[in-house]
């Protein structure tokens, strides 16, 4: 059964695309009951795959769109938000105080108030800036376990904070002290680490990058290396975890190949190329139940599905198809049913795009966005393209319905993957970061 809390919305600050027209709309409607629903721990959220499954919205918004609870100023910088016991957490890379150098040479983890977006504390570091051409760092996702707040940033250094106080519990310069990587190996573009932290038993997994480690993990109370593992390069992309029947193992998406492992000690247990020029490798591996991974990136990479199959002590992996008909740069891919959508391409037009599961075939493409980000939203797509527009959609194999959509949320470059909880929608762009409350039925 699910449970609600009631909850009052008196500090509406304005609505998306609009003015305050409907404001007293708003406010006259008094109480209304939102879902108690998953935190946001983690990159990918709940599951790490972008999916809420317990999200119920609206099929239409009002013409003005979304209610905007709040907005404020925000540093540059990737790193998507976390939500958890009423406060957001993420980072970013202030304004430097004079006009040249173009980038601070710091930066910031934050703790905010979510309802107001009022700072709770922060913690400033520093961190050289690297080559910021498409954008600065940070970027990589924080990580929440119980009590600690897991950092990783732009020179691959490793924080762990309290997440009440922001106190640092312990630190580690994985470049410095362990001989990692403060950049990707084969990029034009060395811009720096993006790959989120991901949590394991007792341990914190990152890819760290060197010989023999290009994956490490750590234990989360002091922050010392439980093991190594990995001679491939290290990539953009995060790991996950999957089951593959019965055996949970670490999915590593390297810069030209993507990997498992046994996330309790390292053991490489697979690897199946897919080399993409420079490690662009960026976008989340998709896992399935079916034993199907989905991997992709732009460029010339492609998309490729491996099913995976235990084979006594061993896994063996068979690759499905190939196709270059999806290629995803920055952004997320979603599977519905038995097709997966993502927008596809780099430099030029990027389609949302939607290939068959079983074989890899172009089902249909669709203009309605610019590069974009997807959540699935118990069943919809939450839809924030590089250019701030926000969209609500269903997707089927013969299309995708624009339920709903609203210009300018964002009004710089947004590259960042938003989080839902409940009905609250949380995004950032690289100047400022808003809440947002999405229509329920």
């Amino acid at each position: 059964m699910r449970r609600y809390r009631a909850s009052l919305h008196w500090h509406v600050t304005g609505v998306v695309g609009s003015g305050l027209l409907g404001l007293a709309a708003l406010l006259a409607a008094g109480p209304r009951e939102t879902p108690t629903t998953d935190p946001w721990l983690q990159w990918g959220g709940p599951q790490r795959n972008f999916v809420v499954e317990s999200a119920s919205l609206a099929r239409s918004w009002p013409a003005e769109g979304p209610r905007r609870v709040w907005s404020r100023p925000l540093g540059d910088g990737h790193s998507a938000i976390l939500v958890d016991e009423g406060r957001l957490y993420t980072m970013y890379r202030p304004a430097p105080s004079q006009p040249d150098p173009e980038w601070a040479d710091e930066e910031i983890v934050i703790a905010l108030d979510e309802a107001t977006g009022e700072t709770i504390w922060e913690h400033r570091y520093p961190a050289r800036p690297l080559d910021f051409k498409f954008g600065a760092g940070p970027y990589a996702t924080p990580l929440i376990v119980g009590q600690r707040l897991f950092t990783v940033g732009t020179n691959n250094q490793l924080f762990a904070f309290d997440k009440t106080t922001g106190k640092v519990e312990w630190s580690r310069d994985l470049v410095k002290e362990l001989g990692a990587q403060e950049r990707l190996i084969r990029p034009a573009i060395k811009a720096g680490i993006s790959s989120s932290p991901l949590e394991y038993g007792d341990t914190l997994i990152v890819m760290a990058g060197g010989q023999g480690q290009a994956v490490m993990a750590f234990d989360q109370a002091t922050g010392k290396v439980v093991w190594k593992s990995g001679d491939f390069n290290i990539s953009q992309a995060s790991p996950i975890l999957i089951d593959v029947e019965g055996e949970t193992q670490l999915v590593a998406f390297g810069g030209m190949d993507v990997n498992g492992l046994d996330p309790a000690t390292g053991r490489l247990l697979w690897s199946h190329a897919h080399d993409t020029s420079g490690d662009m490798n960026i976008s989340t591996p998709l896992w399935s139940p079916d034993n199907l991974l989905f991997v992709t990136s732009a460029y010339d990479g492609g998309s490729r599905m491996l099913r995976l199959v235990r084979n006594g002590t061993s896994t063996r992996v068979d690759e499905q198809w190939f196709t270059n008909r999806l290629r995803v740069h920055i952004g997320t891919v979603i599977r519905l049913d038995d097709f997966i959508v993502g927008s596809s391409g780099d430099f030029g037009p990027t389609p949302m795009t939607a290939i068959d599961v079983k074989s890899g075939e172009l089902l249909w493409q669709d203009r309605s966005f610019s590069r974009a980000n997807l959540l699935n939203a118990g069943g919809k797509l939450v839809i924030l393209d590089e250019d701030g527009v926000l969209g609500l959609a269903e997707a089927t194999r013969t299309g995708l319905e624009v339920l709903a959509r609203a210009e300018d949320v964002l009004t710089s470059r947004a590259w960042t993957v938003p989080s839902l909880v409940g009905s609250s929608l949380y995004a950032r762009d690289r100047q400022q970061i808003v809440k947002i409350d999405l229509p329920t039925p």
